[in-house]
């Protein structure tokens, strides 16, 4: 198959930046989409000139109505790096498909700012939450994230300053590669600066001695959740989020979500972790609708119903943690809809529930455990030993 389609990086410096061939491509174009930007840096007077679609979920139904002419879709830097190429790519045959990248404008800030691209992490808020970059502030790290417009910097510095970052350094970059291009720097705490809609924010994040610290590991401090005292406390969610194993892009169904609390250290704990969370009482989804945007999994996905009849029709999980709701019909519409090598894991805290646990460790087998932790609390003047109420946990992998 010869491809039709050709996708075609392009910077500030327009069509002197892109190489004699990928040039000619655009250059020779019969059909050219992309955005007014992009438009504007590739002048070929004789191409038909098509701006992204609204919707933009009919692009490829452009595309294709154009399928036998030269097309030429424009994307900034690298098509297939947190950009419209990779869209694309999943919708059409790759064999259809020759991608032309340009330098990528997280290189092009890498550069700017003599970081190792191999030493930082790469995000993108653009037309996305931008509470997502809060799972990535950490003391000593260092973030090159794609905004999605001039007020983001400043959304951002909030962000850092309300967490104790307020001393992380701050750069954006505007237009780089082109003649106008421009640089802002300054703090989180101070940040004060009107900047480009378009740009790529730098941070250095520097923490004070009281920053709060967000580990992407499972285990977050109880006090970062709001709730209502009924939640998987620290120790044992540790435990619980370990067995379920997340994975980049996998998906959860937290059966019985309460605050939100497994769900979202889930979500924290692999890049574009997803989670579905099933709870019955409004103030819990409240709750976790809170903790979710607070500590960076805004995309939390919560549903109102009782299980097992809420679970239907919801995509296939990758895991599913059943901490409210624990019934042998819940389990047994969970573990239907469970994918192959999927993990489950269920918390029990009441006799009833741990009976249950029992049989179903018989019929499938697993690892079946009881957890105990206890915490010193003041006792007088004195200090003592206070144990949680011990929870009987029942994992296993679907095979």
């Amino acid at each position: 198959m010869t491809p039709w389609l050709h996708i075609v990086g392009i910077g500030e410096d327009g069509l002197d930046g892109l190489t004699p061939a990928t040039r000619a491509v655009v250059e020779a174009a019969e059909v050219l989409v992309g955005g007014g930007r992009h438009q504007s840096l590739a002048r070929c007077a004789d191409a038909e000139r098509i701006e992204w679609p609204s919707p933009f979920s009919t692009l490829i139904d452009t595309l294709q109505q154009h399928k036998g002419k030269r097309v030429v879709v424009l994307a900034t830097g690298d098509p297939l790096w947190y950009s419209v190429g990779a869209r694309i790519g999943r919708q059409l045959d790759p064999a259809e498909i020759t991608y032309h990248p340009q330098v990528s404008a997280f290189q092009l800030a890498a550069a700017r700012m003599g970081w190792s691209m191999a030493d930082l992490e790469t995000l993108t808020v653009h037309g996305r939450p931008v509470e997502q970059m809060i799972a990535f502030i950490q003391p000593h790290q260092r973030l090159l994230i794609l905004t999605t417009g001039a007020e983001t910097p400043a959304q951002i510095a909030k962000f850092l300053t309300e967490r104790g970052f307020g001393q992380s350094k701050m750069t954006v970059l505007a237009f780089m590669g082109g003649a106008e291009e421009q640089r802002f720097e300054g703090t989180a705490e101070s940040w004060n600066h009107d900047v480009p809609a378009f740009n790529t924010l730098a941070v250095d994040c520097i923490a004070a001695p009281d920053a709060a610290l967000l580990p992407r590991v499972p285990g977050l401090a109880d006090d970062l959740f709001a709730h209502d005292g009924t939640m998987t406390k620290q120790e044992v969610r540790a435990v619980t989020v370990a067995k379920l194993m997340p994975m980049r892009g996998a998906l959860l169904w937290d059966v019985g979500c309460g605050c939100g609390s497994v769900a979202v250290e889930w979500m924290r704990g692999a890049r574009y972790a997803r989670a579905i969370g099933i709870e019955p009482r409004a103030d819990r989804r409240l709750f976790a609708a809170q903790n979710a945007a607070a500590l960076g999994a805004p995309k939390l996905e919560l549903i109102d119903g009782m299980v097992p009849d809420a679970l239907q029709g919801l995509q296939a999980p990758d895991a599913i943690f059943i901490g409210g709701g624990l019934s042998r019909e819940t389990f047994d519409a969970c573990w239907q809809a469970l994918r192959p090598l999927g993990r489950l894991v269920a918390n029990a805290v009441t006799l009833e529930s741990e009976a249950l646990l029992v049989e179903l460790h018989r019929d499938h087998g697993g690892q079946l455990v009881k957890l105990s932790v206890d915490r010193v609390e003041p006792l007088g003047k004195l200090s003592a030993w206070k144990p949680l109420r011990p929870v009987t946990q029942w994992s296993l992998i679907k095979r």
